[in-house]
């Protein structure tokens, strides 16, 4: 009877214990519970910028081929056996430079003969001239060697000009590019011997829509970039614009001219192009960075005072609105609809905000947004 006391006792002790515990527990959590909902958290601290009006450039973007002034391909125009290579490959020349010599010696010794032919000739042409002056001999006869000398002439220039065929020379100043031809090596008529391209200045060029045309004229300023020279701008004028549309792309043809000193343009080379317009276009500009881009619509979050019940400023919270962007240059984006100007928006770090949240401004560490950035590393 007493073991069966001392067990009641000690489980009326437990559940006592139990309980307290759970009580103390209870009111641990009941306070967690008072603490959080009273909780209030502190100030986020954000970078902002203002959304100000400024005035952008207009352009018209396109994709443009580089295209040498002058540039061919030298070939051979008669068959012949190369006996002499006057050039190196890859250096400039000027208009006349020797580049290659074919064998000409039958047509040297030909020439020779020719030569010969006409002075005999000149000779008869001379004496039948004084002789029918004399009218010692009919004009029939003077004619046949007046002919006769003519012919002479022609058959020895005709000879020279073969010669000078196969004397191959520049046709224009320019930079030349690999050897295509071996010493002794035969040519026939067409066969390439080596590029020749006149690279400064250097044609650009592009095609733009119908719609563009009433935009655009010779003489207005155009920017080059290339991957091949990441981060460089190269400038030039349009020239000429094609009289014809063509009628499957309704696209126009545009050249331009670059100025190319360095010669660090090639032909063939594809190019961004930028059409500097005269007008400029008014617009609000804000950091590409304050926009929080989400399917739904793209926002950004504008700093607003915060007011207590007594409607007096206790601070800044955030206000979230939705924006319709528009154009893109550098680290500014323009907005087209949805903010004002002079409002106050977050700068950085959008995406871990939320609406309604409170936040404290500190510029010090903002970055320095620039409409035509140069990134260090670029």
């Amino acid at each position: 009877m007493a073991m069966v006391k001392r067990i009641i006792i000690s489980l009326i002790g437990l559940i006592v214990l139990i309980g307290g515990l759970a009580g103390i527990k209870y009111l641990q959590i009941e306070r967690m519970t008072a603490y959080g909902n009273n909780f209030i958290p502190p100030p986020e601290v954000v970078t902002s910028a203002t959304a100000k009006n400024d005035s952008w450039e207009s352009f018209l973007t396109a994709i443009g081929s580089l295209e040498a002034v002058q540039g061919v391909v030298v070939t051979a125009e008669l068959t012949g056996k190369v006996v002499s290579i006057a050039f190196e490959p890859g250096t400039l020349v000027e208009t006349g430079d020797l580049l290659v010599r074919q064998d000409t010696s039958v047509e040297s010794a030909q020439l020779r003969a020719a030569q010969a032919e006409v002075a005999l000739a000149k000779i008869n042409f001379k004496r039948s001239k004084d002789l029918v002056t004399a009218k010692t001999i009919s004009q029939s006869d003077f004619d046949n060697a007046d002919a006769r000398f003519k012919e002479a002439v022609a058959q020895a220039d005709n000879i020279r000009a073969m010669i000078a065929k196969k004397t191959i020379r520049a046709p224009f100043a320019g930079r030349l590019g690999i050897r295509l031809v071996d010493l002794g090596q035969t040519l026939n008529e067409g066969d390439e011997i080596v590029s020749l391209q006149a690279l400064d200045p250097i044609y650009v060029n592009f095609l733009l829509p119908q719609q563009r045309l009433a935009q655009v004229h010779p003489g207005l300023a155009i920017r080059l970039t290339t991957d091949a020279f990441p981060g460089q701008v190269v400038s030039g004028k349009i020239t000429a614009i094609n009289p014809q549309v063509d009628a499957a792309t309704r696209n126009i043809r545009i050249q331009a001219t670059v100025a190319n000193s360095e010669e660090r343009l090639r032909p063939g080379m594809y190019v961004n192009v930028s059409v500097v317009l005269p007008d400029r276009i008014e617009v609000l500009t804000i950091p590409a960075t304050s926009v929080l881009y989400a399917p739904y619509g793209d926002s950004v979050f504008v700093v607003d005072k915060k007011k207590n019940d007594a409607n007096e400023p206790s601070g800044l919270v955030l206000n979230q609105k939705f924006v319709r962007l528009g154009e893109k240059r550098g680290d500014y984006i323009s907005v087209v609809s949805g903010l004002k100007q002079g409002e106050t928006v977050v700068s950085t770090g959008v995406f871990k905000l939320r609406n309604g949240q409170a936040v404290v401004i500190d510029n010090t560490l903002s970055p320095d947004f620039k409409q035509t950035p140069n990134p260090a590393d670029a």
